[in-house]
């Protein structure tokens, strides 16, 4: 990196120039040391860090080219993606999620004591729209000229 020219480092981005220090490092660096080192590199003044270093964190973060790992920036080309996170449970836990399983189906009360299954299914032929007719019919309808 320090074979190119100051004006040719003004003329990139933020995330061009930490592509390049991270393609001349050989580990990961965090955030605030990639951005004191652009700032440095820029001649910028030292409030830039403190203004704009979440703005950086930002553009880093939504550029396909990086990635954060354990809190320090590299280049996302060096990882593999065929890693796959795989939570083992014990057998105490296998049980537990059986006994989850099983009790889905099972009838449950609310807090009146009625009890209702979680998997509500409404029939047609089972609603009768005369009960709703019951509700209304002590309603009276008036008009604006009678409420004055």
């Amino acid at each position: 990196m320090k074979e190119i020219k100051k004006e040719d480092i003004e003329n990139l981005s933020y995330k061009d120039i930490t592509f390049m220090i991270l393609e001349n490092s050989k580990k990961g660096i965090n955030t605030l040391d990639l951005f004191t080192d652009i700032v440095t590199k820029l001649e910028l003044p030292p409030s830039t860090i403190e203004n704009k270093i979440g703005d950086y964190y930002t553009s880093l973060a939504t550029d396909k080219r990086f990635i954060l790992i354990d809190g320090v920036w590299d280049l996302r080309k060096r990882h593999t993606s065929d890693k796959v996170i795989v939570d083992s449970l014990d057998d105490e836990d296998m049980e537990d999620e059986e006994e989850i399983a099983d009790n889905d189906d099972m009838m449950l009360e609310d807090e009146y004591g009625d009890e209702y299954t979680d998997d509500v299914s409404v029939d047609d032929d089972d609603f009768d729209a005369s009960d709703d007719d019951d509700d209304l019919s002590d309603l009276v309808v008036l008009d604006e000229e009678d409420l004055n």
